[in-house]
């Protein structure tokens, strides 16, 4: 597999903010999202060749109990089940980060975070319906919607209205941010639509405590 980094921080965003977890990037994603904070890991190749054996003993370094495997797109990784599976062996609690692509069945996985990519993303994909619903049926989940203004919402709801599994207590409405002064403004934007909407706030950790900067 090829890691783009290894490292230990706080998680950052959904349900599990300030949970101090250790982070496997593995590289490459088909995406191109224009706000993307992790675009040093798009290329398949952005990274190091590790055994599956060489990343489990990686994270041993790091005396925490929560991993988060993102990307990229982790999903579109072969050897992501055999991963979940070493690692769920040692006791891990295992979150996986997704823009929700791609199914896979058999990932020991305790959380999938699900960012499904909306036309603000201006990656130019459409959204799978029936990957989103695979996964929401599949495994524990949370749904996080990035927002860059108020003009999101009818898409969200439109994208909701059409997954039937849903449980709306699990659904998250994130700021679209790369900076802290950009968090701030648009935080009250986003705080009111959950308020009138009846979604969870999600907060974006990473940007508040350290702007833009990598390697935290």
């Amino acid at each position: 597999m090829i890691v783009n980094e290894i490292f230990y921080s706080l998680q950052g965003e959904g349900f599990l903010v300030g949970v101090p977890s250790v982070f496997i990037r593995l590289a490459g994603c088909p995406l191109r999202c224009k706000w993307c904070d992790t675009k040093y890991a798009w290329d398949y190749k952005a990274g190091q060749d590790y055994s599956i054996e060489q990343i489990a003993q990686a994270i041993q370094e790091y005396k925490c109990k929560y991993v988060v495997i993102t990307g990229g797109e982790p999903m579109t990784n072969p050897d992501l089940p055999k991963l979940t599976q070493k690692l769920k062996g040692s006791g891990k609690h295992i979150t996986i980060e997704t823009a929700g692509i791609a199914f896979v069945p058999a990932i020991a996985c305790d959380l999938m975070s699900i960012s499904p990519k909306l036309s603000n993303s201006g990656s130019g994909a459409e959204l799978d319906l029936s990957v989103l619903k695979c996964l929401i049926a599949e495994y524990e989940y949370q749904l996080k919607f990035v927002v860059d203004s108020a003009d999101d919402l009818p898409e969200i709801k439109q994208v909701l209205s059409k997954l039937n599994n849903i449980d709306f207590s699990k659904v998250m409405l994130m700021p679209q941010a790369a900076t802290r002064d950009e968090l701030l403004t648009k935080s009250p934007i986003v705080t009111d639509l959950c308020k009138q909407n009846g979604f969870a706030f999600c907060q974006r950790l990473q940007v508040l405590l350290w702007d833009n900067k990598r390697g935290f």
